[in-house]
C-alpha cells in the first residue's frame, strides 16, 4: 500500500538575537588594530574627506612634538584655514543642486611632503615579506573563509619563512581571537597552498620540510631523488654531519654523497630572507606605539606615540552653518534643507571620528598599562629571564575588555622600551609548570636554557639530556624533548656542532 504524501506549508513567528557592529563600532575597531604610520594616514584621509573635521590651531613637526609658534603666526593660519574652510564649504552647497554626484573632496590635489626621509635614496626592494605573499594571494581562488585563514597564516609565521604552529592550534586561535570557524581540516587546506607559493619551502612546519618543498620543485634526476632520500631517512644524520652513517644506510657511494650533501646545502634554509626585505629597511619602517620610560628607581612609565596625528575638532563654519538654517524654522526652502542635511552628515561623521580616536587612545592605553603592571620586572632589568607567563586572557581581565580587542591592539604594535624596540606579542608567552608547582614563563625558560649553552665548556658542550639535567638542577624540570624544541627555536646546534 503507497500511502500519500502532502506538501504542508506553515508560518511560524521565531524571536532570534543578532549581534551587529554598528558604523561608529567597526571604525572604532579598524582604528584600534591600526599601527602608528596606518593610523596617520586614516586620520589625514578623513581631514581630506570630510571638510567639517578640523584640526587644533598649533602644527605638529615632524617628529611628533608639537612646535612653539608666535601668537601672530598662529592667528593668521587659523584665519586663512577658517577661509579656506568656509570656501570648501560653498562650493559644495552650491554643487549640491546642480550637480546629483557630490564634488570630489580633495580641492588642492597632490600634496608634496615636506618630510625629509622621503628625498633619501633607499637601495634595495621596500616591499615587505608580507606584502610579496599577499600579491600571490591574490592570484590565488579562495573563498572568503579561505582568505580570512590565508591571512591569518601569514601573519603567523616566522621572520624566516617557516610555520612552527600546529593546524590544530591555528584553528584554536582562529576561534578564540579572531571568532573565525574553522576545522583543522580547512587549516591543513589553506596551508597547502601556501606552501605552493614563492619561494620554495615557504610555510613549512619544520627546517626539514622546508628542505623536502624546496627538493620538489627540483627537476627530477637521479640527485634530486637522492636528496629527497637523504633528508627523508636520515635528516639527524645529515644535521649532525654524520656522512658515513648516511652513506650505511642509503647505500650511496662516498663521492657521490658529497655531491648530494653539496647540493641539500645550496637550499635555502630561511626562505622567508629571499624575499628582498633588507634588515635596513625593516628597521627604518618600524615607528613604536608606545614610549615606554623606566628611571634609575624602577618607575616605569609610559605614553602614546601620536606621531604627526593633530588634534582633532568639529568644524565651527559647519555648527554655525546648522544653527543658522535651524534658526530659519519652517522658511527654509528645498535648497536650504538639502545644505542643512549634507552639514549635518558632516558634522555627525566628524564627531563619530573624533569619538573613535578617542576610544583607540583609552583602549591603547589600558592595554599598554596592563602589560606593564604584569611585566614590571622585564621593563626594570631588561632580563627576559623576568618575565611572567601572560596571555591574552590575562590583560583582559585586567582591563575588562574583550579578548578579540586586545587581540587586535597587540597584533602589529610596537613599544619602545629602555631595553630596545618590541612587538607587544613579545611580552605574551606561555606558561609551563615547575617542580614546585609555579608556572614558568617559557621565555624565562629559553633565557636560562641560553645562559647555561653560553657558559658551558666550549671544548665539551652539554648534549640535550645534560642540558635537561641541568635545567632540572636549576629548577626548572623539563622534558628533553622540550630542551631540544626550545634550543631549535633559538637557532642553537646540536653539542657536537658547538664543539670548538
Amino acid at each position: 500500500m503507497v500511502m500519500a504524501q502532502r506538501l504542508i506549508q506553515s508560518q511560524e513567528q521565531r524571536q532570534t538575537q543578532q549581534q551587529r557592529l554598528t558604523q561608529q563600532q567597526l571604525m572604532a575597531v579598524k582604528m584600534i588594530e591600526m599601527p602608528l604610520a596606518e593610523f596617520e594616514t586614516s586620520v589625514q584621509a578623513e581631514m581630506d574627506d570630510n571638510p567639517a573635521l578640523e584640526t587644533a590651531s598649533d602644527d605638529i613637526n615632524n617628529d611628533g612634538e608639537r612646535e612653539t609658534i608666535s601668537t601672530d603666526t598662529m592667528t593668521t593660519d587659523a584665519e586663512a584655514a577658517g577661509d579656506d574652510r568656509r570656501s570648501d564649504i560653498d562650493e559644495a552647497l552650491r554643487n549640491m543642486w546642480s550637480d546629483d554626484e557630490m564634488p570630489e573632496a580633495t580641492a588642492h590635489g597632490t600634496r608634496q611632503t615636506d618630510n625629509a626621509d622621503y628625498e633619501e635614496i633607499v637601495y634595495g626592494d621596500r616591499k615587505s615579506f608580507y606584502d610579496r605573499l599577499r600579491e600571490q594571494v591574490a592570484e590565488t581562488e579562495l573563498t572568503a573563509a579561505q582568505s580570512e585563514i590565508m591571512d591569518y597564516l601569514i601573519g603567523s609565521m616566522d621572520s624566516d619563512g617557516l610555520l612552527r604552529k600546529s593546524a590544530g592550534d591555528i584553528a584554536d586561535e582562529l576561534a578564540v581571537y579572531n571568532n573565525i570557524s574553522a576545522t583543522e581540516d580547512d587549516v591543513v587546506e589553506v596551508l597547502d597552498k601556501l606552501k605552493t607559493f614563492d619561494p620554495a619551502g615557504i610555510g613549512a612546519g619544520s627546517l626539514q620540510e622546508c628542505l623536502l618543498l624546496q627538493i620538489d620543485r627540483r627537476p627530477p634526476s637521479a640527485v634530486t631523488d637522492m636528496m629527497r632520500m637523504v633528508v627523508q631517512r636520515c635528516y639527524d644524520s645529515f644535521m649532525s654531519k654524520h656522512y658515513a652513517k648516511i652513506a650505511r644506510q642509503t647505500g650511496i657511494d662516498e663521492s657521490t654523497l658529497l655531491t648530494v650533501i653539496g647540493e641539500i646545502q645550496k637550499l635555502n634554509p630561511k626562505p622567508g630572507a629571499a624575499l628582498g626585505e633588507t634588515e635596513g629597511i625593516n628597521l627604518q619602517q618600524i615607528t613604536p606605539d608606545f614610549i615606554v620610560d623606566t628611571d634609575d628607581n624602577g618607575h616605569v612609565t609610559f605614553h602614546i606615540n601620536k606621531g604627526r596625528v593633530p588634534e582633532l575638532h568639529v568644524s565651527p563654519s559647519f555648527t554655525q552653518l546648522i544653527e543658522g538654517y535651524k534658526a530659519n524654522g519652517d522658511s527654509m526652502n528645498r535648497r536650504d534643507k538639502e545644505a542643512l542635511l549634507y552639514a549635518k552628515q558632516r558634522v555627525d561623521r566628524a564627531k563619530s571620528f573624533i569619538d573613535a580616536v578617542k576610544q583607540r587612545q583609552t583602549t591603547m592605553k589600558a592595554t599598554m598599562k596592563a602589560i606593564i603592571d604584569i611585566q614590571h620586572n622585564f621593563f626594570v632589568s631588561g632580563d627576559e629571564g623576568d618575565m611572567k607567563p601572560m596571555v591574552l586572557k590575562d590583560v583582559a581581565g585586567r582591563t575588562g575588555l574583550d579578548i578579540s580587542t586586545v587581540s587586535r591592539v597587540c597584533a602589529v604594535k610596537y613599544a619602545q622600551t629602555r631595553w630596545g624596540v618590541f612587538r607587544l606579542r613579545h611580552f605574551f608567552s606561555e606558561a609551563v609548570r615547575g617542580a614546585d608547582g609555579e608556572d614558568i614563563s617559557t621565555k624565562r625558560l629559553k633565557a636560562t636554557l641560553r645562559t647555561i649553552i653560553g657558559t658551558e665548556d666550549k671544548s665539551r658542550p652539554l648534549s640535550d639530556d645534560a642540558l635537561c639535567a641541568e635545567m632540572s638542577r636549576r629548577g626548572y624540570t623539563i622534558a628533553r624533548r622540550t630542551v631540544t624544541k626550545y634550543r631549535e627555536q633559538m637557532g642553537i646546534a646540536v653539542a657536537r656542532l658547538r664543539r670548538q
